[in-house]
């Protein structure tokens, strides 16, 4: 009989719980916690920035141009590099070439302000550079890594409407990560490469920030409404909803 009264009671429950479910419109989920929100905002960026050509936009950089550009003023930095470059070997800088291969967009990460009302979105990037220099018969090939790191705002319009804006948008302090994937290293070749760096480490980061921070506004302008309007409403009452792992 206990057995019975259980079986009896188990399926009550069963009933009720079904019939609860049955009861919510087709295709509407159960509700989600904050971390589902920090979690689908994470993915609908990360989906924007590569739909918009982010990955074509770092490949595209014009760093040949730039270092070009820079070297015929001697004053500076690469002006001062190629100098000394070319006491060495006549015309080297019509050999010189900097080309970005395989770029990558890492995976996000989203951090909310102690207060509640700002969101700052990391950015990471990877990339390859193939590097011709003088001496190396063989391309050289650098890996890069580089953080960007953007604030997010929720602000009120003159029709009271809440909307995402784009606040200081930068490359991390001391994210960049330049490493030899491959070539030699014989000690002209060392001495080239270290001053090669030196000048893509001034040069490359903001060259990278003024590309992507753009790309990024732009995302913001057009994501989903209800998504915006989910975000914008935690931000704007200071309510934590980026779960920290």
């Amino acid at each position: 009989m206990l057995q019975i009264g259980g079986l009896i009671v188990f399926c009550g429950l069963l009933t009720q719980t079904t019939a609860l479910l049955e009861a919510l419109p087709l295709g509407q989920d159960l509700p989600s916690g904050p971390k589902d929100l920090a979690g689908s905002l994470r993915n609908a960026l990360n989906n924007a920035l590569l739909s918009g050509d982010l990955l074509e936009t770092l490949t595209n950089l014009p760093l040949y141009d730039i270092l070009k550009a820079e070297g015929d003023n001697s004053g500076n930095l690469v002006g001062g590099l190629l100098g000394r470059l070319t006491s060495m070997i006549p015309l080297l800088d019509n050999i010189l070439d900097v080309k970005v291969i395989n770029p990558q967009l890492l995976e996000l990460g989203l951090v909310q302000s102690p207060d509640g009302h700002r969101l700052y979105v990391t950015i990471p990037l990877g990339l390859v550079l193939n590097v011709k220099m003088p001496l190396v018969r063989n391309l050289l090939k650098l890996a890069v890594k580089l953080n960007i790191t953007a604030e997010v705002l929720a602000v009120r319009n003159e029709q009271g409407r809440i909307h995402l804006v784009l606040g200081d948008c930068t490359h991390s302090p001391g994210s960049l990560e330049l490493s030899l994937l491959d070539g030699v290293g014989s000690l002209p070749i060392q001495n080239l490469l270290d001053n090669l760096t030196g000048v893509l480490t001034k040069v490359l980061p903001d060259l990278v920030q003024h590309q992507v921070c753009p790309l990024l506004n732009s995302v913001l302008s057009n994501l989903d409404l209800t998504l915006v309007h989910d975000t914008a409403d935690k931000l704007i009452h200071g309510l934590t909803f980026v779960v920290k792992v």
